[in-house]
């Protein structure tokens, strides 16, 4: 492990002169703060910090790791299940003060820094009632989250964030600021929409955008575990049939101790049928009134909301600073093997924060070829993911084994790919499922644009076989 004090002063003293952004060491102030990512299970320390500012600090920063033989890690908003936004020694090239988010009203577009979170987009977009597919949770960054893919309330309706993307701005290992569209470096385009941050490092992204909001058809009806066979069983065969302008997860957590619902059922473990349609609220209405009746809820609350305030509907369930594991697969059906399985495993739910959940694809998501772009997984009818969040690092052990065996158990029931963005730190073995087919077109690209696989923390992709 490559310790943080590897990094000569006098090269810090020389770096720091070419930066616009604030440079931090070991000790410096600011740094404890910068180089704290969203999952406590890494606690990593970076021999540098840069807080980039602009692209030219990007540049230099990928310059110095790579002139002195250093690890880089790169953090936009550092909410990462595999820890791999820091880095242990190296250098710790830190996005989030590139966080502007530009509007293009007349034109349906917005160009934004990477540092910038779903929370600054929705804000901006929604100033003029529009928004493109983001992430569940508002704290989670941009960059990452797009480059995997990008699944969310809008994905049904208008396809995945890598769908909308429409040009994006990086830094290459031989630290150049290169532009990547459909008709600039087209092969490298069609790498980072799935690929991650194998190609380089983004330092802005321009998507399309579609009219959403202000005001959605959204919220929650959640009904008893012991009801949980039934309602999984009906919401399969509703969600089959359901139009692209509804986005329906189906949760099991555990009823949080809030007054929505009875204080006998707090703490209890319940199904959760989280509900979001972007189409006219009245025809909102109708189309869910069948998810309503599946058996007798112990809270139905889904009322017209501003969109943006749906959009950080999960931000209190995924705090930073809890410990995070994650298992996920992508599930070509939902057999009464699958339900069965999940709710045997899913009775006991450990963890404070622990979740599973069920995000249906389907609509605007299965109408691109799977090998247009590096996201493969156009045909698949679920993202399945398992994710264990506790306070306790004496809990640990139980929390992943329990992650881990009920992961295995669904495996059966998978189509065999995983989405990127779920993968754990220990599944390296499971990137080449990510990418199906496209997965030897990526090492072929790795080769062009990052031979000596330089941009490797990540879920890495590399320049060979």
């Amino acid at each position: 492990m490559q310790g943080e004090h590897q990094i000569d002063g006098d090269l810090v003293t020389r770096f720091t002169r070419r930066i616009r952004g604030d440079v931090l060491r070991p000790g410096e102030a600011g740094y404890d703060n910068a180089r704290t990512i969203w999952n406590a299970r890494f606690d990593r320390r970076p021999g540098l910090i840069v807080r980039c500012v602009q692209a030219d600090d990007v540049m230099a920063g990928v310059d110095l790791a790579s002139s002195e033989g250093l690890p880089l890690a790169v953090r936009g908003g550092g909410h990462d299940y595999a820890g791999r936004s820091a880095c242990e020694g190296g250098v710790l090239l830190d996005l989030s003060p590139m966080s502007q988010v530009r509007i293009d009203q007349e034109r349906k577009l917005a160009k934004v820094q990477v540092g910038a979170t779903w929370g600054d987009f929705d804000r901006e977009a929604q100033a003029f009632h529009l928004g493109t597919t983001a992430a569940t949770v508002s704290t989670v960054g941009v960059s990452g989250y797009t480059l995997g893919g990008g699944t969310g309330h809008l994905a049904r309706s208008h396809g995945l964030a890598v769908d909308n993307l429409v040009a994006a701005e990086l830094v290459t290992a031989d630290a150049q600021l290169v532009r990547a569209s459909e008709t600039e470096n087209p092969d490298l385009f069609w790498g980072i929409r799935g690929g991650g941050g194998n190609f380089g490092v983004a330092v802005s992204l321009e998507f399309a955008l579609h009219p959403v909001g202000p005001n959605v058809l959204a919220g929650q009806i959640v009904y008893r575990f012991e009801d949980a066979a039934e309602v999984l069983r009906s919401y399969r065969d509703f969600i089959t049939g359901a139009p692209d302008q509804l986005a329906c997860y189906a949760f099991i957590i555990r009823v949080p101790p809030i007054e929505a619902f009875p204080e006998e059922r707090h703490g209890e473990v319940a199904i959760d049928l989280v509900v979001v349609y972007t189409g006219a609220i009245a025809d909102g209405r109708k189309v869910i009134e069948p998810l309503r009746a599946l058996a007798n809820p112990i809270l139905d609350w889904v009322e017209p909301q501003p969109y943006a305030a749906v959009q950080q509907t999960f931000d209190a369930g995924t705090p930073k600073g809890l410990r995070w594991y994650s298992k996920a697969h992508m599930l070509p059906g939902l057999p009464d093997g699958a339900i069965d399985t999940i709710l045997q495993h899913a009775e006991l739910l450990p963890g404070a924060f622990t979740m599973v959940y069920l995000e249906p694809m389907g609509g605007a998501i299965g109408r691109v070829d799977p090998t247009a772009m590096a996201f493969p997984h156009r045909d698949a009818a679920y993202n399945f993911h398992v994710l264990a969040g506790w306070q306790d690092p004496d809990e640990d052990e139980r929390l992943t084994q329990w992650t881990r065996g009920f992961h295995q158990a669904m495996a059966p029931y998978s189509t065999g790919g995983v989405y990127v963005n779920l993968l754990g730190e220990d599944e390296s073995d499971r990137i080449r499922a990510a990418y199906g087919g496209n997965y030897q077109q990526l090492v072929e690209l790795k080769r062009v644009w990052d031979p000596q696989n330089f941009f490797r923390m990540n879920n890495n992709i590399p320049p060979y076989a």
